[in-house]
């Protein structure tokens, strides 16, 4: 099914559910002159594939089926990959983040690097998963730019003026690190099967284009290198991401003319939902007209909402810290860092904004807010009780944790509390069964409905599965 020669998939993508079944896109990478794969076969008959694109060599074949409710699953090129297709009564999702790390991600030990994924691999033959949930940081692109005359040194030195012809060459090569990365990522020992059986959704984050987007200056993002860095990343996140092209755009995200990614789907008794945190995002803005018109527009339809963002939206008052760091001239290298934060001093107004919007969903069913990109595992609330919401953060799926120094200073600041709202003060809190407020070590997480009541359970690399912690 999967191998190192420039072959992955076949890749599930969520595109929805009704009477009719489960919607699936399955995209295959091959090869050019590899030749297209065979035909998806379903209860309903045989799809053939239709070629999506042609990227770094490579061939991106996608299958649009429907299997029926409580159908098996489907085959392709000989093999028979199981789906868990009834979605209306018990249910479990996987939800992960931050798959990779900053430097040296594609040397590293496979088997170190994928260890909770064959977890959550063996997690999922044992109970199966409906549902991949993918919370950003999907691949860490910072070192794509390296190579090139015009992107060696981003984003410390941008050229003022690069010709359309080196410009274009900047995109060859791009387009090259990206996919090498993607093909590592989907081909991987312990994540190939789940790619195959469990169909996902994703949003991005910072990684899935560099370290920063949107939080380092202007004068960078905003240049001619910049703009190809984000188009390149952007066309490999659709393509790879989402089994999708620009021309899906309408039919699979919140704003349809592409400005941003967000999006949402309905299931049975549930409605999942995440804004795009990167695309819109300017220093002194997070989401642009797109995003908010989206947000603003939403009205859940389901028993439970579960809000995906990228970066976590309850956290501690890292204001205080980001104006003690401003302070001091050599740890200033971090800001775009801490300015990357919901509770960054540029964007309170905003943080308070889609604060008073998740309250505003939270009138119609109760909602649970998940995040990673911290590296950390971690939950908060926001109460007070009649109209709390809960926020579980999973982070990283394969991003090595860090020490444990740094979770218990990041525990002391979340002691401080914070209430950005009046009448909704936001506290940092344990994992079940966990004595302080962050645990520093490798994690994803588990939300199981049973008998139409959600619980959710962390998956933590040493200390093993932590108490169901119920999200009524």
């Amino acid at each position: 099914m999967m191998g190192k020669d420039g072959f992955a998939g076949p890749v599930l993508h969520f595109r929805g559910c009704d009477a009719d079944g489960l919607r699936l896109a399955a995209i295959t990478v091959r090869p050019d002159g590899a030749g297209a794969p065979g035909a998806v076969g379903t209860r309903g008959g045989t799809v053939p594939p239709v070629l999506l694109a042609r990227v770094a060599g490579l061939s991106v074949w996608r299958h649009d089926f429907t299997l029926a409710l409580g159908e098996a699953g489907y085959q392709l090129n000989g093999h028979a990959y199981p789906v868990a297709t009834r979605l209306d009564g018990d249910i479990r999702i996987a939800f992960v983040s931050c798959n990779g790390e900053e430097n040296g991600d594609l040397d590293r030990d496979g088997a170190e690097r994928n260890r909770m994924w064959a977890r959550l691999q063996a997690d999922h033959a044992r109970a199966p998963f409906a549902l991949l949930l993918q919370g950003g940081d999907q691949i860490y692109a910072d070192e794509a730019t390296r190579g090139h005359p015009l992107s060696g040194d981003w984003p410390k030195h941008v050229p003022a003026n690069p010709s359309a012809g080196d410009l274009e060459d900047l995109a060859r090569h791009l387009e090259r690190r990206f996919a090498e990365r993607y093909m590592m990522v989907l081909a991987a020992e312990g994540c190939a099967d789940l790619f195959a059986t469990v169909p996902s959704l994703s949003v991005w984050d910072d990684h899935d284009i560099c370290d920063g987007w949107g939080s380092l200056p202007e004068s960078r993002t905003d240049s001619a290198v910049g703009q190809v860095l984000f188009t390149v990343a952007r066309r490999m996140y659709l393509l790879f991401q989402h089994g999708a092209t620009d021309a899906d755009v309408p039919a699979l995200f919140l704003d349809p003319a592409g400005g941003n990614l967000g999006w949402w789907r309905d299931l049975p008794g549930v409605t999942l939902f995440a804004p795009d945190l990167r695309s819109e995002r300017h220093r002194d803005r997070i989401m642009g007209p797109g995003g908010w018109n989206a947000v603003e527009a939403m009205q859940p339809a389901g028993d439970h909402v579960f809000m995906v963002s990228s970066v976590p939206l309850l956290g501690p008052r890292l204001s205080l810290l980001e104006s003690l760091m401003m302070a001091i001239p050599r740890m200033q290298h971090y800001e775009d860092d801490l300015r990357d934060q919901w509770q960054s001093h540029a964007h309170r107004d905003e943080w308070r904004r889609m604060l008073g919007q998740v309250l505003r969903m939270r009138q119609a069913a109760p909602v649970t807010v998940l995040s990673g990109e911290i590296h950390l595992a971690t939950r908060a609330e926001m109460g007070p009780r009649e109209t709390l919401i809960h926020q579980l953060v999973a982070s990283g799926i394969s991003h090595r944790a860090p020490p444990r120094a740094y979770a218990r200073v990041l525990g002391l600041f979340a002691g401080l509390g914070e209430a950005p709202l009046p009448g909704h003060a936001i506290r940092i809190k344990p994992l079940p069964g966990q004595q302080h407020r962050y645990v520093a070590e490798r994690n994803y997480l588990t939300l199981d409905r049973r008998d139409g009541r959600w619980q959710a359970v962390w998956h933590l690399e040493e200390s093993g599965l932590t108490p169901p912690l119920a999200l009524d």
